[in-house]
């Protein structure tokens, strides 16, 4: 990536109306930007928040606090909002951005927040069977939901367990199918993913494991799955089998895209094309940990994201270096992830995993490079510190209960100074 060479920037064209895009707009205000600001939104909606989709508003309904840029602070601060429409391309000349209206907007500078969308199943169509992506789909979900109705759900990741554990608590019938042995085994791993098995289990929900589904259709008031272990049957189906970026205007404009998806940026968030930055679920940032390019697909990364470009477009040259953090509440459990868990990285246990609360912390060579915990929000944040820091700390202190691992952490800076 080389510098950009803008000069002074009198405009902003933010692609996309999602969590990163709000963010954007309130960054830039709150850092004084003068300039115009223009938000290009493919939804009919203002910017709103994802994650209480699958949890309080699934719940209640209620849009109170659920949207990000209400009316009256776009009128004060002086930023256009355009909902309903895509964005096709960006012009390499001059950053112009081409609306499948017809028309075009400059931006000195230009933000992509296009974010990404379900991953669906070939011809898995009908009015019962359901993703959960907009504010659209989860009013259509809740509707559908109702004690004594049977729901499958495809993929127990935080999307599907977080639907299942609603469903659970308002008397629905579930069936959660997950291909891999385990839940989440690809972030946490087998022996990790066992325990969230049982959380899941524990709530009365048939879960089957290291199950594929091969066909999913809709026949009159009927879904069925056609799967390795055989045919079920639900009244509903909710697919949660993991997303895909939304790069096409990316792809259009010539911008460099991941072969496995998602706009390229660098640790500036900027993209192959002078003048143009992405944030959020689309982008695809390198990791120097794992040395591996990824998405990181939650609100708290497209939150810090976007304030790092933000930053970077008005020529502070700010470095994205946070440690990815996750969180889910299913199940009356809060699970949170700092980090990731390598491939071959030791596993230790603070804690019982069959307990009511418990840390697992992942090493590298003693290296803390993740920590998932169940109801120990204290240790999660702490396990930041220490990825962050990148210090080496004994496995048999990590797991000693009795060990205040903020005066463990402090005791291990010191030692390692």
């Amino acid at each position: 990536m080389s510098a950009d060479s803008i000069g002074s920037v009198g405009s902003v064209v933010v692609v996309g109306g999602g969590q990163a895009a709000a963010v954007a707009a309130r960054s830039l205000r709150r850092r004084s930007f003068e300039g115009a600001i223009t938000i290009i939104g493919e939804e009919p909606t203002a910017p709103y928040q994802r994650p209480p989709l699958s949890k309080e508003y699934l719940a209640s309904g209620d849009e109170n606090g659920l949207f990000l840029l209400t009316g009256g602070w776009l009128e004060d601060n002086r930023v256009t909002l355009r909902t309903g429409t895509r964005a096709l391309k960006i012009s390499a000349a001059d950053r112009s951005v081409l609306l499948e209206d017809g028309t075009s907007l400059h931006g000195d500078a230009v933000l992509v927040t296009t974010g990404s969308r379900s991953r669906k199943l070939p011809d898995a169509a009908g009015e019962r069977i359901h993703h959960l992506r907009s504010l659209a789909d989860a009013a259509a979900l809740r509707e559908q939901l109702r004690p004594g109705v049977r729901l499958l759900v495809l993929g127990a990741g935080f999307i599907g367990a977080e639907i299942a554990s609603h469903a659970r608590r308002i008397g629905v019938e579930v069936v959660v199918l997950e291909r891999d042995p385990e839940p989440l085994r690809a972030a946490v791993g087998g022996l990790v993913g066992a325990a969230c098995a049982g959380l899941i289990r524990g709530a009365g929900v048939d879960l089957r494991t290291s199950v594929v589904v091969e066909s999913l259709r809709q026949d009159g008031d009927v879904v069925r799955a056609v799967t390795t272990a055989g045919v079920v049957e639900a009244d509903l189906a909710l697919v949660g089998i993991g997303s895909v970026p939304n790069d096409e205007v990316a792809r259009d404009s010539g911008i460099e895209v991941d072969p496995a998806g998602g706009i390229v940026v660098d640790d500036r968030c900027r993209t192959s094309l002078e003048g143009v930055y992405a944030a959020g679920d689309v982008a695809s940032q390198w990791d120097p940990v794992g040395g591996v390019r990824r998405r990181i697909e939650h609100f708290d990364n497209a939150n810090r994201q976007a304030t790092v470009a933000v930053d970077n477009i008005l020529g502070r040259d700010r470095p994205y270096q946070e440690v990815p953090w996750f969180w889910s509440d299913q199940f009356g459990a809060n699970l949170q992830l700092a980090g990731r868990a390598l491939p071959g990285c030791e596993v230790v246990v603070r804690g019982d995993l069959g307990g009511p609360d418990w840390t697992a912390f992942f090493l590298d060579d003693g290296i803390v490079r993740g920590a998932f915990a169940k109801d120990r929000a204290e240790d999660v944040m702490v396990a930041r510190e220490l990825i962050a820091a990148g210090l080496r700390v004994g496995a048999e202190r990590l797991r000693d209960p009795d060990s205040d691992l903020m005066d463990l952490m402090e005791l291990v800076y010191e030692e390692q100074q």
